[in-house]
């Protein structure tokens, strides 16, 4: 649903027909989703009852920062680890 997201706004039916989930189960993993802050609902055009889909950018953009950290702390972890392994040898 993500993948799908990531191309653009899309309603809850296509979303539903795409990952072949029934419209309530996909209502209720929309609603985690919203809760979460990950999609964000919008009113679709001339019918307001269209809800169109989007992704937020800012739970990426934050999930990415972390990733960016972890990655520092075991490059730095495992770098001194090899120098202390050639230091010993």
């Amino acid at each position: 649903m993500i993948d799908l997201l990531r191309e653009g706004p899309r309603p809850a039916g296509e979303l539903a027909q795409a990952v072949q989930m029934s419209a309530p189960a996909l209502s209720r993993h929309l609603r985690v989703l919203r809760a979460s802050g990950i999609v964000q609902a919008e009113a679709g055009g001339a019918d307001a009852r269209l809800r169109l889909y989007t992704l937020r950018q800012q739970p990426f953009t934050a999930l990415q920062a972390w990733l960016d950290q972890v990655q520092a702390f075991w490059a730095e972890q495992l770098g001194s680890f090899k120098d202390h392994v050639e230091r010993t040898r």
